[in-house]
């Protein structure tokens, strides 16, 4: 029961992450035809050979998306946060079992139980100082450059998307301990990263 809401929360994080990304990707490539289409309007070459043609293409704005990197920023860094629940139930982070591989099956156990809660530990380290980061900037009213949106909507979306990594990443510490005491998986099958 606990394992379906975990894999539950982390796929509609990471679907919601995904999401985000193609958005960005989208947003990017309009920016770059936008700012190639500009430079190549206002070229010399483009100029000199057909200066109507030249002049239609500057008369209609095409340029850059105005804030397209403060929005790169704040997306891809929630999108980061998004998919490490994901990668933390699906044990999906890169691992070098060199010795590792050469030690007893209860040793791997217990490192692998270890190295999860500190990850644990870490994570949650992290979102609280995510909160704490905007809070400050709630505080001091800091806003974007050019789009001039406040800067505590992107740690938002970081800080929340970091809590459900948290929460996931809490259950597979107590999963790995409860496999290292009870020799019964608690995670899904379908564990570790392909190298």
């Amino acid at each position: 029961m606990l394992l379906r809401a975990m894999k539950m929360l982390a796929k509609w994080t990471a679907i919601i992450g995904g999401i985000t990304l193609v958005v960005l990707v989208v947003l990017t490539c309009v920016s770059v035809i936008g700012r190639g289409a500009s430079t190549f309007g206002h070229s010399d070459f483009l100029t000199g050979l057909a200066p109507g043609l030249a002049q239609s293409i500057v008369n209609t704005g095409v340029g850059p998306v105005t804030g397209d990197f403060e929005l790169l920023e704040a997306g891809v860094a929630f999108a980061v946060f998004a998919f490490l629940p994901l990668c933390q139930l699906h044990s999906g982070h890169a691992t070098v079992d060199v010795f590792t591989s050469l030690m007893p099956e209860k040793f791997n156990r217990f490192l692998i139980a270890f190295w999860e809660v500190l990850l644990a530990i870490l994570i949650v380290v992290i979102s609280w100082r995510l909160f704490v980061g905007m809070e400050d900037k709630m505080r001091y009213g800091e806003t974007t450059f050019l789009l001039q949106f406040p800067i505590w909507w992107s740690y938002l979306a970081s800080f929340l998307a970091s809590v459900v990594a948290a929460i996931v990443a809490i259950y597979c510490a107590y999963a790995r301990v409860m496999t290292v005491l009870t020799g019964k998986s608690y995670m899904p099958a379908s564990e570790g990263a392909l190298h």
